[in-house]
């Protein structure tokens, strides 16, 4: 499987169309078709539905955009920084993370860097632990932002000084609003809007003293903004973490946990990761600030 292939299987799934895909790539139709069929005919797989207008992919086309997209990205990254002059630092840090207000201390360190060194350019990747793990695994990230309990045995990290708070976000003209802290008895029926993370941890659930089938979870997201949304049109309190939505001259408000409820926050890379310079200093620049690694 060539890594041209690959490009022209992308551009195809892209423009959902042979023909704009062909012009796009600057081929001919037939010569772009025949190298479809000759894909899946190695892999022995039908990747795509050929329709009168549209393309569509099948199950295992759209596996293949996922993998194909994962491929290249990692060999541009390693073209990137093999290229790299030797006496230089500059280049691209790639760090995945949930929704937190503790990634403010990560873009302080790279502003300090950007300071230092022009060519240093941050890219930030959004997605739940989930997401975030087996990106790194892939070798796509360099770093990835983890809330709570991490797994120590397969990633080197650094504890971040900072620690996010678990409170509730609600309308001004709820019940619970004129409490100064929410306590787990308040909200055992009341209806709930969960982080889709908080099915994968049991910290939370511990804390209400609740199994999650004598709850009354009416949602998830994994946004916090649609969430935000939710709570605004009167469907329930949603769980989330301090300092994410600005709840000022808004219909919303937020209310801390009691007992407090924290999580700490790791920034974890591979232990068999092999740094571009500019991760390198990046990290020494969090090490030097209040924080902790093993």
């Amino acid at each position: 499987m060539e890594l041209r292939v690959l490009q022209y299987f992308l551009a195809v799934a892209r423009e959902q169309n042979i023909s704009a895909a062909a012009q796009s790539l600057h081929l001919t139709q037939p010569t772009l078709s025949r190298q479809l069929r000759e894909l899946e005919e190695e892999l022995g797989k039908q990747l795509m539905i050929r329709g009168n207008r549209k393309i569509t992919l099948t199950e295992e086309g759209m596996l293949l955009r996922k993998r194909a997209e994962e491929i290249l990205l990692l060999v541009d990254r390693t073209e990137q920084e093999l290229t790299q002059p030797s006496d230089t630092i500059s280049g691209d840090i790639y760090i995945g993370t949930g929704e937190t207000e503790g990634v403010r201390q990560l873009l302080k360190a790279t502003k300090q860097l950007q300071a230092r060194y022009g060519g240093i350019r941050l890219h930030i990747v959004s997605g739940d632990a989930g997401d975030v793990c087996e990106r790194l695994d892939q070798g796509l990230l360099d770093f990835g932002m983890l809330l709570g309990d991490i797994d120590k045995t397969k990633y080197r990290y650094l504890e971040l000084s900072k620690k996010d708070t678990w409170g509730i976000l609600m309308r001004r003209d709820s019940p619970l609003a004129a409490l100064p802290a929410i306590t787990p008895r308040d909200l055992w029926d009341k209806p709930l809007i969960l982080s889709r993370q908080v099915d994968n941890k049991s910290g939370l659930y511990r804390w209400l003293g609740k199994d999650p089938t004598e709850l009354h979870t009416v949602a998830t997201y994994n946004l916090i903004y649609n969430a935000s949304l939710m709570v605004d049109e009167g469907m329930g309190y949603a769980f989330t973490l301090d300092q994410l939505v600005n709840t000022a001259e808004t219909n919303l408000c937020f209310r801390p946990l009691t007992p407090r409820f924290e999580l700490g926050m790791y920034l974890v890379w591979k232990k068999s990761r092999m740094f571009s310079k500019a991760a390198e200093v990046f990290l020494e620049t969090l090490q030097g600030q209040d924080s902790s690694s093993p």
